[in-house]
């Protein structure tokens, strides 16, 4: 490879995008390269690196105390290792054929070329916001990164009224709708499907609506907002669907996120059906030798499904990371794919989920049986045993486990990764019904409720198949 990058022939590696998988990134390509022998410069256009978005929801709930606690490793941590930072800097232009990116200080303007060897696109996902009317008004607020969690709390710090309106129910809106309950709020979620958490099936996302409302959350359901009313200062006032309207002091857009492939999309890189850049098993970018990507702006295969997928997970930036820099800095690492792991919670409700749902089996062609069985979290004699419920999917006629879904309280939420597990080793619900599982009264029935599940499902694909 051409050493045209660092200073004195010195190969250089160019990391757009300064959290999970782009530091990751950074910090393993140089524990294999020395500086001497691999210049790294990283680009962050925010104040904070290598930090947790997935704790804002808990920052702004009051229950973490500031984001020092989010972030893993400071820009000062990173320059000790011999990483040039550079910070409140955006890249704004990549040019593939000259091998050179061009950046803006955010806050001077000044612009500037640098070449590259090696370049790592980190560039993270960003916040929908629909075209509406009102969406950029004061009081109206995404959340993706600390600078926009910052954002949040300084207006909730200016703002009188404690009226706040959530806009979507996915794994954002349920944890800001909660963060903001512990805030003294009145909240109401809004929500265009008929149930919270459509990464559930709509059965199992009852479960949640239920503990939301239990929580005095106002859910309102099959809505499809129109427009956010400002008042005559020109703030957000309510949130407007086409049925009603609803009085709100603050808004929280919790609707998603899309990969932010702008830059990459601009540059001629492969991005794919779901807006995601393509890679290969090592992370890099489709069609380029010396370019990887990485993190929320990738789509990644779906080992159950068979077909790629866009799944935005701190897990995976972090792991992306690591095989990058491994690339990047001279070794050789993969990134298979994913099962589709999350867990998340309201309150004391944990709700998890690996696999498929039934929507994303019909959609791939897959047929199916599913079951669904309520057990408890601790055998049933012993204090502080909860209801769990339990869905699950299993292939018709093989038997291979399909997907899970897990709503329950203690404990319930981390039982997914024996699902996970099972999937990724492709076990049929057969086969799972044999896993040795620690069992204890305080810690389980004699029967792990998964493993009811899969003796259930069991049965049920065996029911279905001919004599």
């Amino acid at each position: 490879m051409t050493k045209s990058g660092g200073r004195d022939g010195t190969e250089r590696l160019v990391v757009i995008g300064g959290d999970a998988a782009g530091m990751s990134a950074a910090s393993q390509a140089r524990r294999l390269r020395k500086p001497g022998e691999l210049e790294i410069v990283a680009f962050e256009r925010g104040h904070f690196t290598s930090y947790s978005a997935c704790g804002i929801p808990y920052w702004v709930g009051g229950e973490v105390s500031g984001p020092d606690e989010l972030i893993a490793r400071t820009p000062e941590e990173h320059r000790e290792r011999g990483i040039d930072l550079r910070l409140r800097t955006e890249v704004t232009g990549i040019d593939v054929a000259g091998q050179r990116v061009r950046a803006r200080a955010v806050d001077t303007g000044a612009e500037s070329w640098t070449p590259y060897d090696r370049l790592v696109i980190a560039t993270g996902a960003r916040p929908v916001r629909p075209d509406l009317p009102g969406v950029d008004a004061p009081g109206v607020h995404g959340v993706q990164t600390l600078d926009d969690g910052q954002a949040l709390l300084d207006t909730l710090a200016r703002t009188d009224g404690r009226r706040a309106v959530v806009v979507g129910a996915g794994y954002i809106g349920v944890e800001m709708a909660e963060a903001l309950i512990h805030r003294g709020y009145e909240v109401t979620v809004v929500n265009r499907g008929s149930e919270p958490m459509a990464t559930l099936d709509p059965d199992m996302g009852r479960l949640v609506r239920r503990a939301m409302e239990g929580l005095g959350i106002t859910m309102v359901s099959d809505a499809e907002v129109t427009e956010l009313p400002t008042g005559d200062d020109g703030r957000v006032r309510a949130v407007r669907t086409k049925d009603a309207e609803y009085p709100a002091d603050l808004v929280i857009l919790g609707i998603g996120v899309r990969p932010e492939t702008s830059l990459a999309r601009s540059a001629g890189l492969p991005v794919g059906a779901h807006g995601g850049l393509l890679t290969d098993l090592a992370m890099r970018v489709r069609g380029h030798r010396n370019i990887w990507a990485g993190g929320d702006c990738v789509e990644v295969l779906n080992l159950v499904s068979g077909q790629e997928q866009y799944v935005p997970l701190g897990t995976h930036a972090n792991k992306h990371g690591q095989v990058i820099g491994t690339n990047a800095g001279g070794g050789y690492a993969t990134f298979p794919g994913v099962v589709g792991t999350a867990v998340s919670k309201v309150c004391d409700l944990e709700i998890a989920r690996t696999g498929l749902r039934e929507k994303d089996a019909d959609r791939v062609g897959l047929r199916y049986e599913a079951v669904t069985i309520e057990s408890t979290s601790r055998a049933g004699y012993y204090p502080g045993a909860s209801p769990m419920t339990v869905k699950m999917l299993a292939e018709r006629g093989t038997g291979r486990l399909l997907g899970v879904q897990i709503v329950g309280r203690e404990g319930a939420g981390k039982r997914v990764d024996i699902a996970a597990v099972a999937l990724t080793a492709r076990l049929t619900v057969e086969q799972m019904t044999a896993l040795d599982l620690g069992y204890a009264p305080p810690f389980s029935p004699v029967w792990d409720p998964v493993l009811v599940a899969a003796r259930k499902a069991t049965a049920k694909v065996r029911q279905g198949q001919p004599g």
